[in-house]
């Protein structure tokens, strides 16, 4: 199970995901508690094992708002929603990820989502909001969903085995405060999706 803590903003979050077994980590460059510059986000990651995906985590960015991110810090992920991507200049070198929203018209996933991963959340990021699981268990069939929205260790499991993604997202579900990241949280939320994988 692919597992992505997102919102981060320190050395000590970043090796606490690190250290968990995160198979990537975000940074959102949106207005947010989480919010973190582009050289901020570069210092903390640099040293970053290779095999775990930086994803620069955008909402409706001007495409210069986007060269500044992709100058500084050079993801290896842009996400964001899938409106924004068609206005701006992504390099083949950055893997970018979609983000649908629930309530969109999402009928079935389009073709490049059997092999591009794209997120699944809520209207807003960051809210805590847990999505429709029997609708996003239909959009996952055709595609690698990550699915986000309202996750924690606690109902991770029963998300896991509902909808059946190629990954799960966490933010505020890991934090002891908004913005706080919580190192034994992730801890736990990695150990609860690892396992509910074996149940699949």
């Amino acid at each position: 199970m692919f597992v992505k803590i997102c919102g981060l903003s320190s050395r000590e979050q970043v090796d606490a995901a690190v250290e968990a077994g995160a198979d990537a980590i975000g940074f959102v460059f949106a207005a947010s508690v989480r919010q973190v510059e582009p050289h901020q986000a570069a210092r903390i990651a640099c040293d970053v094992p290779m095999d775990i995906k930086r994803v620069a985590v955008m909402l409706h960015p001007s495409n210069d708002e986007w060269q500044a991110v992709l100058g500084r810090f050079r993801p290896d992920v842009l996400q964001a929603d899938v409106n924004d991507l068609v206005e701006l200049d992504v390099p083949d070198s950055v893997e970018h990820w979609p983000v649908y929203r629930e309530g969109n018209m999402v009928t079935v996933p389009p073709g490049n989502m059997v092999t591009v991963p794209f997120v699944y959340e809520g209207r807003r990021s960051g809210q805590g909001e847990t999505v429709d699981w029997v609708r996003a268990a239909e959009l996952s069939r055709g595609g690698r969903m990550i699915l986000a929205g309202g996750l924690s260790a606690a109902n991770v499991g029963e998300a896991i085995r509902t909808v059946r993604p190629f990954g799960v997202d966490v933010s505020s579900g890991v934090e002891s405060a908004p913005g706080e990241k919580d190192a034994a949280l992730i801890n736990e939320f990695i150990a609860a999706a690892k396992a509910a994988e074996k149940d699949l």
